[in-house]
């Protein structure tokens, strides 16, 4: 097999002159190269993994780790353009992905292990949730946004949340073939909503679409992971690793509940803080839509899926307060790098490398749009 030049890229747009994916070490540079090539033995990988998850001092923040999982974890989205399918299930790319989702499991692990209750009662689950979200004391994305936010610190906060969001709902739907009765058609209400309710204008990745365009940001799915640092691709790929695993089923739906349970009260905040400065109907919707959806999701979540869920099968109790104490946790670590960087006067965007020619980031235009 060849060794790639680093930094190594791969096109993800079909050929539509948008911006490459670009790797951010040695292994997502091998990695994407071993990508444009047919299946084959690549064992090397698996041992270039472990060399650096035993060197990083935070897998959830190292650019290489958290890149070549989501490069693998898109294997079972969407795939990528001009990549062979039979790349997805390839056993020496199924062992590389083992040893960097089970380095980014244990740093979530860490992250949390001092913020998790004592495991309750499987009939109190859905009151140890409402109080683990009641309690969060993570940094308010929404509250800064409402009251003092730019227009270019919206942008960034959207291309941020765009890694997740332009798939919405997608990693908790493949929770539903693994439950029953009760909690399995309450989630299936839920995800329904998610994807507009049988309406595709109205599904909430194509809403959060309307919203970027509205701020004169590009929509493609996928266009701004060259912009985002490590901690928010962590944030999008926690939601996949849980969503993949059925043994982590119980973190996937405790995750759910956690973003359910916190999202009605700052999704009317970013709505009026897009209308303090001026945004239209349409490029609010996103929001809006949210509001009432969440409202009635934050329950259906808490009660009917995870609290069936916790009565179904009480072995996984405590996954499920796992989940959704990772669920704040992450994101206040994307929220504090954001509004850290905002406060240090600098964007909390990635700078492309110089070397990269061609590549047009948002982080790029966002600053040059600063200085203008």
């Amino acid at each position: 097999m060849r060794r790639s030049p680093y930094p190594t890229a791969l096109a993800f747009d079909r050929g539509c002159g948008r911006a490459p994916l670009l790797a951010r070490g040695t292994l997502s540079a091998q990695l994407l190269w071993v990508l444009t090539e047919e299946p084959q033995p690549v064992p090397q990988l698996r041992t270039q993994a472990l060399d650096l998850v035993g060197s990083t001092a935070d897998v959830l923040r190292d650019d290489d780790v958290q890149l070549s999982l989501l490069v693998l974890h898109e294997l079972h989205h969407r795939g990528w353009p001009g990549v062979d399918d039979r790349w997805e299930w390839h056993p020496d790319l199924v062992g590389l992905a083992a040893v960097l989702e089970d380095a980014t499991e244990a740093g979530l692990r860490a992250l949390v292990a001092d913020r998790l209750p004592d495991a309750p009662a499987p009939r109190d689950v859905p009151t140890a949730l409402a109080e683990l979200v009641q309690g969060d004391d993570g940094p308010s994305m929404s509250r800064y946004l409402a009251r003092t936010g730019t227009v270019t610190e919206y942008r960034e906060h959207l291309v941020h949340r765009s890694i997740y969001h332009l798939k919405e709902a997608d990693p908790h739907t493949w929770a539903i073939p693994r439950l029953a009765g009760r909690a399995k058609a309450a989630l299936v209400e839920i995800q329904a909503d998610e994807y507009g309710a049988g309406r595709a204008e109205w599904m909430h990745a194509t809403l959060y679409g309307d919203t970027m365009r509205g701020l004169g940001l590009d929509d493609s799915y996928g266009h701004h992971l060259n912009d985002v640092p490590a901690i928010t691709l962590a944030w999008a790929n926690t939601m996949t690793l849980f969503g993949l695993h059925r043994r982590l089923l119980g973190a996937a739906i405790g995750h759910l509940a956690a973003l359910e349970m916190s999202s009605s009260l700052p999704m009317r905040r970013y709505g009026n803080g897009l209308r303090r400065l001026g945004f239209d109907e349409p490029t609010t919707r996103f929001f809006d839509e949210h509001i009432e959806a969440d409202a009635v999701h934050e329950q259906i979540a808490a009660h009917d899926v995870a609290g069936q869920l916790a009565l179904d099968r009480p072995a996984l109790v405590e996954d499920i307060l796992f989940g959704a104490a990772v669920a704040l946790a992450i994101d206040a670590a994307v929220t504090t790098h954001v509004l850290d960087s905002w406060a240090a006067g600098r964007s909390s965007l990635r700078p492309i490398p110089e070397n990269a020619a061609g590549v047009v980031s948002a982080a790029a235009a966002l600053r040059q749009e600063t200085k203008g």
